[in-house]
C-alpha cells in the first residue's frame, strides 16, 4: 500500500510459499521453548511453508544458538532463520550474561551473514511471564522471518 505518490515503497509480504526457513531452538526451559516452536511452525505453515521448507535444530541453551544460526546462514540453504529460547532470571548475574551475549551474537550472525534472523529468545523475570509470551512470540518470529526474507529478495531485484 503506497502512502506517497511517485515514491516506491516496499509492502509487507507474508507469503511463505517457496521460502526455506531454519529454526534453532534451545532445550533449556524446554516447556517454554517447545511452546515457542509449536507456535512458530504453525504460523510458518499458515503462511504457506511446507514441512520440507522448514529445518529445525535444537541446542542445549541460548548461548549455543548463534553458532548453529551461523552454520545455517553459511550453508546458503535458507532465506531466513529463527532463534527460539527462554532465559529466565535467577538469583545470579548469569541471566544478564546469557541474555546479553546470546542476543548480541544473534545480531552479529544476521549482519555478518546478511540473512534475516527473527530473534525469539525470551528474556523474562519468571516462568509465568515466559508462558504468557511464548505463543505470540513464536508466531511473531515466523511472520518476521517470512516478511524479512521477502523484503531482502525484493531489495535484491
Amino acid at each position: 500500500m503506497a502512502r506517497f505518490a511517485n515514491i516506491h515503497e516496499y509492502d509487507q509480504n507474508l507469503a511463505g510459499a517457496g521460502l526455506k526457513i531454519g529454526v534453532v531452538m534451545a532445550r533449556f526451559n524446554l516447556d517454554i521453548c517447545e511452546g515457542l516452536l509449536s507456535a512458530c511452525v504453525a504460523e510458518l505453515k499458515r503462511l504457506g511453508l511446507h514441512d520440507g521448507d522448514i529445518r529445525i535444530a535444537t541446542v542445549p541453551g541460548a548461548l549455543e544458538i548463534p553458532l548453529v544460526l551461523q552454520t545455517f546462514a553459511n550453508s546458503g540453504q535458507f532465506d531466513a532463520l529463527v532463534a527460539l529460547g527462554a532465559v529466565i532470571r535467577g538469583e545470579t548475574y548469569h541471566f544478564e550474561v546469557v541474555s546479553n551475549d546470546a542476543c548480541r551474537a544473534v545480531m552479529e550472525v544476521q549482519l555478518d551473514a546478511g540473512i534475516p534472523i527473527a530473534n525469539g529468545i525470551l528474556t523474562c523475570e519468571d516462568d509465568d511471564q515466559a508462558l504468557a509470551r511464548m505463543a505470540q512470540k513464536g508466531a511473531d518470529c515466523a511472520q518476521a522471518a517470512v516478511e524479512m526474507a521477502n523484503l531482502q529478495k525484493a531489495l535484491a531485484e
